[in-house]
This record gives C-alpha cells, sequence and structure tokens, in this order.
C-alpha cells in the first residue's frame, strides 16, 4: 500500500507538471520544462553505459554538444537570431566535432562511443525538440500535446490492467516478459474510448484527428516502450534512473512518448 501511494503521489506531480504549462498560451515554459526533461533523460541515458565493458563514454562531453545543439534549435524557434533563424543543417559541423572527439579520448572502441553518443542524442532529444516544436505553433483551442499524453497514458494504464487480470498470451516475451496481447488490445480499446471523449469534451470539430491519432499512438507507443526494455535488458538493469519515487527514471516515463511523438508530428 506505501508502494501505491507513493506511486499515486508521484504520477500525480509528474502528470500536473507536463500538462498544466501546456494550457498556458506562453509556450516558453512548457519549453523550459520539457527541456529539463530532456536534459535529465539524456544524462541518464549515457550512464546508463557507466563501467560498461566496450562502451566509454563521457557524458558531460555528450551533455554538452546536446545542450549547445539543443539551445540553438531553441533560440531560432524563439528568434533569438532573428527572423532568419538556423537552418538545420547548421548543425551538421558541431555533430562532426562532436564526433571527433573520440580522436582525444583515445578509447578502444570509439565507433561504438560515436554511436552511442549520437544515438541517445536522436532518440532522447529530437523527440523533446519535436513536442518543443509542435507546442509553439499549437494554435488548436486543445493542445494537441495535451491529448496525445493523455491518449499515451490511457494505452498504458489500461494495458497493464487489461494484462493483469486477462493477461494469457505473451506478445514478446524475450525483451518484456509482463506485457500481453490481451493488455495491449485492452490498452488499444481504452485509448480509442478516450479519443472519443476527448473529442466530445474538449474539441468537437476533430473526432476524426483523435481517432486516429490513437490508432498511431498505441503501437508507437509499445514500440517504444518495448525499445527502453531492450536497451535496459541488454545492459541488465531495471530502471533508467530514480528521480521518481516509484517510477524509476524520466526515461522509464517518456518511454513511449519519445517513439510515439515523431509519428504523431507526422500524422
Amino acid at each position: 500500500m506505501n508502494n501505491i501511494l507513493v506511486r499515486s503521489i508521484s504520477g500525480a506531480v509528474f502528470i500536473s507538471v507536463i500538462l498544466l504549462p501546456l494550457f498556458l498560451e506562453d509556450s516558453r515554459l512548457a519549453t523550459a520544462i520539457l527541456m529539463i526533461f530532456a536534459l535529465i533523460g539524456v544524462i541518464e541515458f549515457y550512464k546508463l553505459f557507466k563501467g560498461h565493458a566496450s562502451i566509454a563514454i563521457s557524458w558531460q562531453i555528450n551533455t554538452f554538444f546536446v545542450v549547445l545543439i539543443s539551445g540553438g534549435f531553441i533560440g531560432a524557434l524563439y528568434g533569438i537570431f532573428g527572423e532568419i533563424g538556423l537552418p538545420i543543417f547548421a548543425y551538421v559541423p558541431l555533430i562532426f566535432l562532436w564526433a571527433m572527439t573520440e580522436l582525444w579520448r583515445n578509447k578502444t572502441q570509439p565507433l561504438l562511443n560515436i554511436a552511442v553518443s549520437l544515438f541517445g542524442f536522436f532518440y532522447v532529444i529530437i523527440p523533446f525538440l519535436i513536442a518543443m516544436f509542435i507546442n509553439h505553433f499549437d494554435n488548436n483551442p486543445f493542445p494537441l500535446l495535451v491529448g496525445m499524453f493523455v491518449l499515451i497514458w490511457t494505452n498504458d494504464t489500461f494495458a497493464f490492467l487489461s494484462g493483469k487480470f486477462f493477461g494469457k498470451t505473451k506478445l514478446f516475451e524475450r525483451i518484456s516478459p509482463n506485457k500481453t496481447w490481451e493488455g495491449t488490445i485492452g490498452g488499444a480499446f481504452f485509448a480509442v474510448v478516450m479519443a472519443f471523449a476527448l473529442s466530445s469534451l474538449f474539441d468537437p470539430d476533430h473526432l476524426f484527428f483523435w481517432l486516429i491519432s490513437a490508432l498511431i499512438l498505441v503501437p508507437s507507443s509499445v514500440l517504444g516502450d518495448l525499445l527502453e526494455s531492450q536497451i535496459k535488458r541488454s545492459l541488465n538493469i531495471k530502471d533508467s534512473g530514480s528521480i521518481m519515487p516509484g517510477h524509476g527514471g524520466i526515461l522509464d516515463r517518456f518511454d513511449a512518448a519519445l517513439f510515439a511523438l515523431p509519428f504523431f508530428y507526422m500524422w
């Protein structure tokens, strides 16, 4: 019971910190919150490889380049560099310089180090930057990111409950032994129901949009969960961090959203 209470309080605080800034007209607070989560998440990712037998990366160096590139993107988003801003190709030299730091680190597996370092940026930071982009240009009366997060969390919650009570057929036992097809179907059903509810209550002019969003977010969320599970299983760790009592780390809470955000943005 104590664990359930801790998880509930921690989850409520987390949801509030995510959703409340998204309802404000000024997107800067939401951007700041998302950037803090992104920074913590990418540091968590790089620290997963601490003590690895083959991969020897520096979370300090990697975080420096992540902040540099992300700061440039956010600066362009808010016009800090003027009306023209910086095109995405302007960051390619920074990525090359980032890779070249392996020359001076003199480690035994530089290609592995470069691959993991850059993957951390694309896996963690790019989805958060997409979220900031969506929120900055969102003119929908009901915030798009709010709807997205609600659908993801609905799918996650009811997949867990459906799997707990009805789950028998394993979905991907090698990677995630507790996931079942029954849970996945239950989560998908309630996500579609939530899409109806969201549209009916807050955005009646966009029912089709939210229904298709649910159908896109469910499989991408499941794949995002499986991807993070594969990373943690390959490294023999349970949680990506411990910043959220009862829930683990930032990556543990955003694993579905990280994978789903690019697909949601395209839709």
